[in-house]
């Protein structure tokens, strides 16, 4: 009967490589393989967990921001200005990845459409998923999270992600509003997760977080990016981030909202880890030691910034403030593109998740019948 061949789906799909399957962030096919992540996750039966509780794998990867501090250190002769943002500029321009794709989503997200004049929104977030997805986190960390002590600085650090364009609006939506949007569509919903899961607090455990891991939760929070949902700076504070949203509307279900929104405003866990790029050297490699795995993703180099009082054309991408003025002038030094530069050479998980997706489709079926 149908209990019999829903047990032998379950066991097929327990002995197929779908099962615990993850994706990998902006790999080819992301949405396909997160479809089936979330058809799985929903498939609960007989206590089994089908796959992880977060749906994507693991980076393990060191960063080495020493070696982009190098970088710039020879154009830095002679001079006594020390901003660690206009470093991270400097170091993103001579890497010819890093340039290309954080050109070409400032250009996307600044160029107006010809008949509104408004900017084309869609296009500008999914320039700014590329960025964040393919260019390695040595360089776009470096970009978000630098530090800053005055308001200047602070305000270019805060329109690195084009807030204009990406998510401003005149009015704030409602949160409630934002999460269904988000969680309608596989990415958005994913990153989502994700970030929940990585940045979890956990104020008993020695640095915040119930994962024990900064890196990773940097990173969660940069996949945000480009999505319904993204949080940036509110203020001047490092630490002081949230979503463009608002809980003022929200009925009964103000406190899941304001749940939702303290996940960004009054996280332990995340305000460390951003916290984490104005430590000191030798107290960042402390913490690494004692609060977080050995395949941190995230690490860190950071002194106290000072306003900067020379121009160069390595840092245009910084130069004024709002975005939009600089124009044309962004479009420079163009490079090609790596081919190791992006993580889409996944076609070994795409074709295994095409042979097993006729399981779950079964599996659906069947449940779906009972």
């Amino acid at each position: 009967g149908a209990r019999s061949q829903c047990a032998k789906a379950v066991s097929a799909l327990l002995s197929s490589p779908l099962h615990g399957c993850q994706c990998k962030r902006g790999m080819k096919k992301e949405k396909n393989c997160l479809s089936i992540y979330w058809s799985l996750h929903q498939s609960t039966i007989h206590g089994l967990n089908l796959v992880e509780s977060y749906p994507y794998e693991t980076v393990q990867r060191d960063y080495d921001y020493v070696r982009l501090a190098s970088i710039t250190a020879d154009t830095d002769v002679g001079m006594t200005t020390v901003n660690r943002c206009l470093d991270a500029a400097k170091a993103c321009n001579v890497d010819d990845l890093c340039q290309k794709l954080r050109t070409e989503y400032v250009s996307a997200c600044i160029k107006p459409i010809a008949k509104s004049g408004l900017c084309n929104r869609p296009k500008c977030n999914r320039a700014l998923r590329r960025f964040f997805d393919r260019v390695p986190a040595d360089y776009t960390h470096q970009l978000l999270f630098c530090p800053c002590t005055d308001t200047a600085c602070a305000e270019r650090r805060r329109q690195t992600i084009v807030p204009s364009c990406s998510y401003e609006t005149v009015d704030k939506p409602n949160c409630i509003t934002q999460m269904r949007i988000c969680n309608a569509d596989y990415v958005c919903r994913s990153r989502l997760a994700q970030f929940q899961y990585d940045c979890e607090p956990l104020e008993t455990s020695a640095n915040g977080c119930k994962q024990g891991n900064y890196g990773a939760c940097l990173l969660a929070y940069t996949g945000l990016i480009g999505s319904t949902i993204i949080p940036n700076y509110v203020d001047n504070s490092t630490s002081s981030v949230a979503p463009w949203c608002s809980c003022s509307a929200s009925g009964s279900m103000r406190l899941e909202c304001d749940h939702f929104l303290g996940f960004f405003t009054d996280n332990i866990c995340l305000q460390n880890a951003l916290m984490m790029f104005e430590t000191e050297p030798d107290q960042q490699s402390t913490l690494r030691q004692t609060s977080t795995p050995s395949h941190s993703r995230g690490e860190n180099r950071s002194s106290t910034s000072q306003p900067e009082t020379i121009e160069t054309m390595s840092n245009i991408l910084d130069a004024a403030i709002p975005t939009q003025v600089l124009g044309n002038e962004l479009l420079v030094g163009h490079a090609t593109l790596p081919s190791s530069g992006h993580p889409n050479s996944a076609s070994s998980h795409s074709l295994m998740f095409e042979a097993a997706f006729h399981i779950v489709l079964l599996l659906l079926h069947l449940l779906s019948g009972q």
